[in-house]
């Protein structure tokens, strides 16, 4: 028998989860593509990890006997200037393993490399996670993103970009299928151009003055497809930082699409709301999230 706990124990236990020494696995381990020879060190400032050299992922397994096969990669946000781990990834890695999903918490490159790093980062991720699936205890049929607010863009990057040039290096990995089965977008960046674009984001992924291209490719309610895997999103009205238009232009693309999708909006919670467990019905969408992965068999 399995027993869920609520979202906030989960919110007070995990930083004693946090103790334990966790896995990190080398995304890169043959030389981080176009590495920065004079790129300086890594540093962690108010919580938030900067200059990202040498992404990684860092494993968060459940409880001894509880996994059930199935892989979450999650994505932090940040802007591409930062990572938020200690508030998007492991609280979201304490809920996710306690419903015996194991997880991989994603250090992905940042504005001091820019497009394509990050994607190549997270697909290489999905890559790493499916071919040493046996070796992690899950099934290769059964990796999902999660994503939230850049990291969400991110995410979404993976759930549409998935098989882009761009997205390889050349590396035999790059023949293990890096789509992957389904994405969670919390308050995700979606939208590069217009008045509910996160002119932060753009900017450190594509600089001053991207091309009109790469704000094409990178606005990925443009690049849906049928190909695209089901999709879970949820966004908050009084979201200022990433409007939840750019939740409603991505849903509305997998709609178009014919993709599996559920949408959940709500009235109450700031950009960043993360696990919070004082915000009424919005602090209820973990559990919205996990019935529509019972619907799908990604949750026993």
């Amino acid at each position: 028998m399995r027993f869920t706990l609520p979202v906030a124990l989960l919110l007070l236990i995990s930083p004693l989860l946090a103790l334990a020494e966790p896995t990190v696995i080398p995304l890169w381990p043959e030389g981080v593509p176009d590495a920065q020879p004079n790129g300086g060190q890594e540093y962690v400032e108010n919580d938030r990890v900067f200059n990202v050299q040498q992404p990684s992922l860092t494993l968060h397994a459940p409880p001894a006997g509880q996994a059930n096969g199935t892989a979450v990669i999650l994505c932090p946000g940040g802007g591409y200037g930062r990572l938020a781990v200690s508030v998007e990834g492991t609280p979201t890695s304490a809920w996710l393993t306690a419903q015996g999903v194991t997880c991989f918490i994603l250090k992905y490159r940042l504005k001091e490399y820019g497009h394509p790093a990050p994607l190549r980062d997270v697909l290489r991720a999905v890559r790493l996670v499916r071919a040493r699936a046996a070796e992690f205890g899950v099934d290769p049929a059964r990796i999902g993103v999660y994503g939230s607010s850049a990291g969400g863009h991110l995410a979404s990057c993976a759930a549409t970009l998935f098989d882009h040039p761009a997205g390889r290096t050349g590396h035999p990995l790059d023949a293990v299928s890096a789509r992957p089965d389904f994405a969670i977008l919390q308050y995700p960046v979606i939208l590069l151009e217009g008045p509910h674009a996160h002119r932060g984001s753009v900017q450190n992924l594509l600089g001053a003055q991207p091309s009109a291209e790469l704000l094409t490719l990178l606005s990925t309610d443009r690049q849906v497809s049928a190909q695209t895997p089901p999709v879970f999103l949820v966004h908050t009205a009084q979201d200022t930082s990433v409007p939840l238009e750019n939740s409603l232009a991505f849903y509305t693309a997998l709609r178009r699409a014919g993709v599996p999708a559920e949408l959940h909006l709500y009235e109450k919670g700031p950009h960043g709301f993360g696990m919070r467990a004082d915000l009424g019905p919005t602090s209820t969408w973990p559990r919205r999230c996990e019935e529509w992965m019972r619907s799908h068999g990604w949750l026993p």
